[in-house]
């Protein structure tokens, strides 16, 4: 069974950074998701296992960065310039397995 652990979450002011992270128990491709209040859960980013290709959704894309530590089967979502609408509860996610992290809350606000 695959497990994730999300950390990095926090309070930020509008224009402010956070880094994300999500701890798996192997080496897998990885997404980040996020769901607003009232909302659907959105793709945010994804990364490959081989090659580390990534894509974004357009919303995020030039401001969020996905990245990976395969030495710790580690992936961060760096979050830059961050808006108020960005908002939401993210969660890591597994594709193949279908596995998902338990979230972690980022709130943008003065």
């Amino acid at each position: 069974q695959v497990q994730l652990v999300e950390s990095g979450g926090g309070l930020v002011q509008p224009g402010g950074s956070l880094i994300l992270s999500c701890a798996a128990s192997g080496f897998f491709p990885m997404r980040w998701y996020r769901q607003a209040p009232g909302k659907e859960r959105e793709l945010v980013a994804s990364i490959s296992d081989i090659g580390g290709s990534t894509s974004y959704a357009d919303s995020v894309k030039g401001r969020f960065t996905i990245s990976r530590d395969d030495a710790k089967n580690t992936v961060y979502l760096q979050m830059t310039r961050l808006k108020v609408e960005d908002t939401a509860m993210y969660y890591c996610n597994e594709p193949v397995h279908n596995a998902w992290g338990q979230g972690t809350p980022v709130t943008v606000s003065w």
